[in-house]
């Protein structure tokens, strides 16, 4: 496990981290290491055959946890990689206009920014459409983790979903989490399993791998069997806690959260009041709990405070409460 504290000495993994500021100082809290991607979507009820126009937006997981740190008076940048396109330059505005730093970006002018469509019928199906492949966060490689290394934030969030776009991003990964406690930053672990990108054993293992390192643990129930080898929310608690994880979470969804306080698990429910779109509460989740953590809140209260920021995106057309335009 890593200490918040700032330190100057290098990493033993190989990744280059530049010696502290002078005061010791931190312009940034959290840094976020994932793909944002262009999103096109049509008004509710509507299919994207059928629509006659779309909303353009951005969004990604890393990206939404960002924005929640954001909203809640935290600063956050994104460490990723858009193409040198009109998408990019869209989505660069995008996260500006929700309060995330762009400074950590890169653009990679033989690559495309990812992009996917996503509709919710009237029926309550939603189906989502990525053309991702080959985008320029695919790209991510160790440099990456160095540049957002260097900046010094507070904590560092990684996933399991970026580890699956490549062996480059996976290697941005490792070098980051491996990098954290050099760099004075609490290490922030997301699972987030996503099969349809493929390598799911892969990905688990990468994750399992990190756990003696990790600072806070947010999973989901359903990834906990995969992770933690059970779906029991106390008992995948515990078990994190003897792998090493120094705080942990357990996303139960419409079921609500688990936390340890001290050795009693503590069950904190769901804030939606009613259901509109659940895609990215668990990232505005992680945000709103990371955010609590760093101001100095304990598990609990962190944990209500997640589950408020859920909500708010529940029942919410979108991955943002704010909508981009």
């Amino acid at each position: 496990m890593s200490s918040a504290d700032p330190r100057s000495t290098p990493s033993p993994h190989g990744v280059t981290i530049p010696a502290p500021p002078p005061n010791g100082g931190r312009t940034l809290d959290v840094a976020g290491f994932g793909e944002v991607m262009a999103l096109a979507m049509p008004e509710r009820g509507t299919s994207i055959e059928d629509t006659g126009s779309l909303t353009l937006g951005a969004a990604g997981a890393e990206f939404n946890v960002c924005a929640t740190v954001a909203r809640l008076g935290l600063r956050s940048a994104l460490v990723s990689r858009l193409g040198a396109d009109p998408l990019g330059r869209r989505v660069r505005r995008i996260l500006r206009e929700q309060g995330v730093d762009d400074a950590l970006m890169a653009d990679e002018p033989g690559a495309p920014t990812g992009f996917f469509l996503r509709e919710a019928l009237a029926d309550g199906q939603r189906r989502a459409y990525y053309y991702r492949h080959g985008s320029a966060a695919s790209t991510m490689d160790i440099t990456d983790a160095e540049r957002g290394l260097a900046a010094r934030p507070s904590a560092i969030v990684v996933s399991g979903l970026t580890a699956a776009l490549g062996t480059g991003p996976r290697e941005c990964v490792r070098a980051a989490a491996a990098g954290a406690a050099a760099a004075g930053a609490l290490l922030v672990v997301d699972p987030n399993l996503r099969p349809a990108l493929g390598d799911l054993d892969l990905v688990a293992s990468l994750v399992r791998s990190l756990l003696d390192r990790t600072d806070l643990l947010v999973l989901g129930l359903d990834e906990a069997p995969a992770i933690l080898g059970t779906d029991d929310p106390g008992e995948a608690l515990t078990a994190a806690r003897a792998a090493g994880c120094g705080q942990a979470v357990v996303k139960g969804g419409a079921d609500g959260a688990w936390v340890l306080d001290g050795d009693r698990v503590v069950h904190v429910p769901a804030r939606a009041r009613e259901v509109v779109d659940p895609v990215g509460a668990g990232d505005a989740f992680l945000g709103g709990f990371l955010a609590a953590t760093l101001r100095g809140e304990d598990s609990v209260a962190a944990a209500e405070l997640a589950s408020t920021e859920a909500g708010r995106i529940v029942e919410t057309s979108g991955d943002l409460p704010t909508p981009c335009r």
